[in-house]
């Protein structure tokens, strides 16, 4: 059955993007990324969403129709046989051509871009996507409900480990066995992220020095992957005694993401990685009390990097070497890179009702990675953490 997002979460969305519309003396914005037309009309399906300043969106539907009509709450879904009718739809439903037009031009195609111009002859276009993300940053009590019962589906997965981890597995059978066990209980699959290049299949589950060996990817872990074409995550490469196994992996429910990471062995682990990832976990819980309304990323990304060296893991924190990441943590929600970046540098406020995944790890380079990684939620009183697998090394 059809789950569908509610007409007053809907409306709620779209009037928070409205004052931005209005803010910027825009008349309206026109949506086109998946993602973002399923956080305004609850569908994904090949459509232009019309949100004007004020008054009713128009959703215009391509393929499919149908399926447009029964997922979308939206009172007005019409059919779109070419968006070069963009005007004439606008002229027939009653909307004045806009003079100024907010499109997503963060990840709008630039010939895509140029189709439009056309299109909207006489058109000013505006990017939006800022203002739009904005909006998704802040988390309804509807959208904090979906990732709870994402968190508690990925704890069954996180338990699922010790069934599955055994001495000369490789990373990528361990880790095909623990993405059946989420796809039983509902993973979607996708994992979308906004970032221009970066993907993502369930996320990484690599061993040892594998796990150490930096890659591509937006992220201070990497793994060799299975190809050059790949270049990141789980290998052939075959788990062994005493050595991290780390599992950093997303469940994606509803379109919804939520971010965990958890380090298990077998028979233990050197202390030097024992000593490191009970440090990692001090770092999270001064950030868990630091991460208030009004705090900026860039502050708590330094705090935490002050709080490393003061530990004596600077040398490793986030990275080795050249390869170090500036950031700490990042907004999840429907993406898994959203607003706010706990990064070098960003100044972004942090606001009730926000969600973050905050990662402090430690990179060894011939040794592996240790660390932990939650989903959490901004309060006024700090972080409620909404990931609730156990944190300590888990001993096989």
């Amino acid at each position: 059955m059809t789950t569908r997002t509610h007409k007053a979460e809907l409306e709620s969305r779209i009037q928070k993007l409205q004052a931005h519309l209005a803010a910027n003396d825009l008349d309206g914005a026109l949506i086109l990324q998946n993602t973002d037309l399923f956080y305004f009309s609850g569908t994904i399906q090949q459509s232009h969403l019309y949100i004007p300043a004020e008054g009713q969106p128009l959703l215009m539907t391509r393929k499919s129709l149908v399926r447009a009509q029964q997922e979308s709450v939206l009172d007005k879904v019409v059919p779109l046989p070419s968006p070069r009718q963009l005007p004439s739809l606008w002229q027939e439903y009653g909307y004045a051509r806009p003079r100024r037009l907010g499109m997503e031009l963060d990840v709008l195609p630039t010939n895509l871009f140029f189709v439009y111009q056309d299109i909207l002859d006489g058109t000013e276009i505006v990017d939006i996507s800022h203002q739009i993300r904005l909006v998704r940053a802040v988390k309804s009590p509807y959208e904090v409900d979906i990732l709870r019962r994402a968190a508690r589906l990925a704890d069954v997965v996180t338990r699922s480990m010790a069934e599955f981890l055994q001495e000369g597995i490789s990373e990528v059978e361990l880790a095909g066995k623990l993405e059946a066990v989420a796809r039983r209980l509902g993973h979607q699959g996708i994992v979308r992220m906004r970032l221009w290049n970066n993907e993502l299949f369930y996320g990484h589950l690599m061993a040892g020095d594998d796990a150490a060996v930096p890659s591509y990817l937006s992220s201070p872990t990497g793994g060799t992957g299975l190809s050059p074409a790949v270049a990141q995550g789980s290998s052939l490469r075959p788990i062994q005694r005493h050595e991290p196994v780390l599992m950093d992996y997303v469940f994606a429910l509803d379109g919804y993401l939520v971010d965990q990471t958890r380090v298990f062995a077998l028979g233990g682990l050197p202390d030097k990685l024992v000593a490191g990832h009970k440090a990692m976990l001090e770092v999270q819980d001064a950030l868990r009390v630091a991460a208030k309304p009004l705090a900026t990323g860039g502050e708590l990304y330094g705090l935490a990097v002050e709080l490393a060296a003061e530990l004596g893991y600077g040398e490793h924190f986030m990275g080795y070497g050249d390869e170090r990441i500036t950031f700490v943590g990042h907004g999840v929600g429907l993406e898994l890179d959203e607003y706010p970046f706990l990064a070098k540098g960003q100044n972004m406020p942090l606001e009730k009702g926000m969600v973050i995944a905050l990662e402090p790890k430690l990179i060894y380079p011939g040794l592996g990675v240790v660390g932990i990684e939650n989903t959490h939620l901004v309060t006024d009183d700090g972080l409620e953490t909404l990931t609730i697998s156990e944190e300590d090394i888990v001993i096989v």
